[in-house]
């Protein structure tokens, strides 16, 4: 039994298929869709930052517990040794403590950043058509709520404990803002350390060294003039320092217009030169 194929009846279909140029407009448009500002992309960046914590509750332990942890530690540990009491301690202390704890935290920004880049994130980043610090910007952006939150913490404990600002709620939230614009611009040199080691765990083993000598060769627990001459010369004029110094006067009412202006000219330094090296590496990585 011969089949004979069927016959297509063209003039029975009814061509409903809109014209060549309508078709080509909806398949690849006429516009292509604005390129995102810089802005605009690093804001994103940041989002996707904070809602990484969301999904991962456990990261605000270092921003919740440890700062609690610091204050009452250092408070109860040196404040009669030192002071004679904590009351007269914390007064001191605080300021400092907190710069210790919100520099420390910043390190965590080159463990996020080593992280995706071992997960191959990175490569379908640089593939965007943004602006290129946009994903290292919003890193850095998202930390930003991190290091609120642990000066909040900070700040709650302290006035619990004890602790006084003379400079009221605006010498307080001044501190804090210069606070976090160093913070924002010494995260920088922990994202060229997470683009430039190849693990976690040395990023972080890194960063400790680095960061442990600047933190606690500092003023934030005593007054350098204690210290040993040559030691006092490396102490007076290290970065950390100098914030300690300004977020402590900010937050006693005063003014003192020389460690804010060494605190923002450190905070340009580290921009200009670890976010030079940060995108030299990111570009290619």
């Amino acid at each position: 039994m011969s089949t004979a194929p069927a016959k297509t009846r063209t003039e029975d279909v009814e061509l409903t298929a809109p014209d060549a140029e309508t078709l080509a407009s909806l398949l690849v448009g006429q516009e292509r869709p604005p390129r995102p500002g810089a802005l605009s992309a690093s804001l994103t960046f940041g989002w996707r930052a904070m809602l990484k914590i969301k999904h991962v509750p456990e990261q605000l332990f270092d921003v919740t517990a440890f700062p609690i942890m610091m204050v009452l530690m250092y408070t109860y540990l040196f404040g009669g040794a030192l002071a004679g009491s904590t009351e007269a301690y914390i007064q001191f202390l605080l300021p400092g403590i907190l710069v210790m704890s919100v520099v420390m935290i910043t390190m965590y920004t080159g463990v996020s950043v080593n992280t995706d880049i071992t997960k191959g994130v990175f490569d379908r980043f640089r593939t965007l058509p943004i602006w290129r610090p946009a994903p290292m910007v919003g890193y850095l952006l998202g930390d930003v709520l991190r290091y609120v939150l642990a000066s909040a913490v900070m700040l709650a404990v302290g006035m619990i404990i004890g602790y006084r600002p003379d400079g009221g709620a605006l010498g307080v939230l001044a501190g804090v803002a210069l606070l976090l614009v160093f913070s924002f611009a010494f995260s920088w040199i922990w994202t060229m350390f997470g683009l430039l080691l190849r693990t976690e765990k040395s990023v972080m083993g890194v960063s400790m060294m680095v960061i442990f000598p600047l933190t606690f060769l500092s003023n934030v627990f005593v007054d350098p003039k204690t210290m040993p001459g040559w030691l006092q010369a490396f102490v007076n004029n290290s970065p950390v320092t100098h914030v300690a110094t300004a977020v402590r006067e900010l937050m006693a009412g005063n003014w003192p217009a020389t460690d804010i202006a060494w605190s923002l000219g450190w905070s340009a330094l580290f921009v200009v030169v670890f976010g030079t090296v940060t995108m030299r590496l990111y570009n290619r990585k």
